[in-house]
C-alpha cells in the first residue's frame, strides 16, 4: 500500500512538474528599449505572440549592455536589436551564447543629411558649400555611432564645419527652423524617424563608405530558445514590419497618439497579415 502510495505522489509531482513548465513555456519575457523603432516592433511582435496564446512580459532598458546583460543572465528571454551597427560590440561580446531567432525589419540608416529642398546630393558638396551652413553641422548626444561616423566623415572628407555635439530634441528644433526659414542646415539623422517624414531630407552621398549601408533588426534569443520554443519561435518568424510603416506610426505618436494607439492602429489596418502571423500552426 504505501509503495502503490509513494508511485501516486511521485506521479502527482510529475503532472504538476509538468504543468509548470507548460505554463512557463506559455510565457515569453521580452526586452526592449524605449527607442522609436524598437518600441513598434516590440508592440506588434507582442500583440501577434498574445493573441498565439501567450503571455508576453515586456521589461524596458536604458541601453544596450544592461538589455544584453540581462538577456545573457536570463532575466529576458528575447530581445530585438540591430546586431551589425548599433549594438554590434554587444553581440559580438555575447555571440556564444546567443542566437538569432529571426529577422523582423530591415533599413537601418544613419548619416548627415540636408532638407530635400538644398540643392547639393554629396559629402564632397558639402565641404564645396560650407559657408552656407553657418559653420556648423548639428549633431545629437555624445558616443552615438553616428556621431562617431560623423567625426569620421568631417575628418576624411575635410569638411570645414564644425559637428556640435547635443541631443536629438536641440538638433530636431534646429531642422524645424531651418525648414520653417527654407535656410541651408546639416544635421546627423536616421531612419526610421518620424523627423524624415514630418522633414523631407537627403542622406548626402558617402562615395567613401563611411556610414554603413542599410542594417537589419532582429529578435535575439538565448541560446536554445528556438529549440525550447519552436512555436513561439515559428510566431515571431512570421513577423516582419517594413521600415517605413515604423516611421509612420512614430509620425501618429509625434501627431498625439500613444504608443499603444498608434500599434493597435496598425494591427487593426493588417487584420489579415496579422491573422496569417497568428495562425502559425503548433508542431
Amino acid at each position: 500500500m504505501k509503495t502503490l502510495w509513494k508511485a501516486l505522489c511521485a506521479a502527482a509531482m510529475f503532472g504538476m512538474t509538468m504543468a509548470a513548465a507548460h505554463a512557463e513555456e506559455k510565457t515569453i519575457n521580452m526586452g526592449t528599449l524605449s527607442w522609436e523603432d524598437l518600441t513598434p516592433i516590440t508592440g506588434i511582435t507582442k500583440k501577434v505572440l498574445e493573441d498565439a496564446g501567450y503571455t508576453v512580459k515586456v521589461t524596458e532598458f536604458s541601453e544596450w549592455g544592461i538589455a544584453y546583460a540581462a538577456l545573457t543572465k536570463g532575466d529576458i528571454q528575447v530581445l530585438a536589436s540591430q546586431t551589425d551597427y548599433v549594438a554590434q560590440d554587444y553581440w559580438n561580446k555575447n555571440k556564444n551564447r546567443l542566437e538569432k531567432i529571426s529577422p523582423v525589419s530591415h533599413g537601418l540608416y544613419q548619416a548627415i543629411a540636408v532638407p530635400a529642398y538644398v540643392p547639393i546630393d554629396s559629402l564632397e558638396q558639402l565641404k564645396e558649400n560650407s559657408e552656407k551652413f553657418s559653420g556648423k553641422i548639428i549633431g545629437i548626444e555624445p558616443g552615438s555611432g553616428l556621431m562617431r561616423d560623423a567625426s569620421t566623415a568631417v575628418k576624411d572628407y575635410d569638411i570645414k564645419l564644425q559637428l556640435v555635439e547635443g541631443s536629438t530634441a536641440a538638433m530636431t528644433a534646429a531642422l524645424k527652423s531651418a525648414y520653417d526659414r527654407k535656410e541651408w542646415i546639416a544635421v546627423t539623422v536616421w531612419e526610421p524617424s518620424w523627423m524624415v517624414q514630418k522633414f523631407p531630407v537627403k542622406y548626402l552621398k558617402d562615395p567613401k563608405g563611411i556610414f554603413p549601408p542599410p542594417q537589419g533588426y532582429y529578435w535575439i534569443g538565448q541560446k536554445g530558445f528556438s529549440e525550447e520554443n519552436p512555436h513561439a519561435r515559428e510566431v515571431m518568424a512570421s513577423v516582419y514590419v517594413p521600415i517605413a510603416d515604423i516611421t509612420a506610426i512614430n509620425g501618429a505618436v509625434k501627431d498625439g497618439k500613444t504608443m499603444d494607439q498608434a500599434v493597435q492602429d496598425w494591427v487593426g489596418a493588417h487584420a489579415d497579415l496579422i491573422k496569417r502571423w497568428e495562425n502559425i500552426k503548433k508542431n
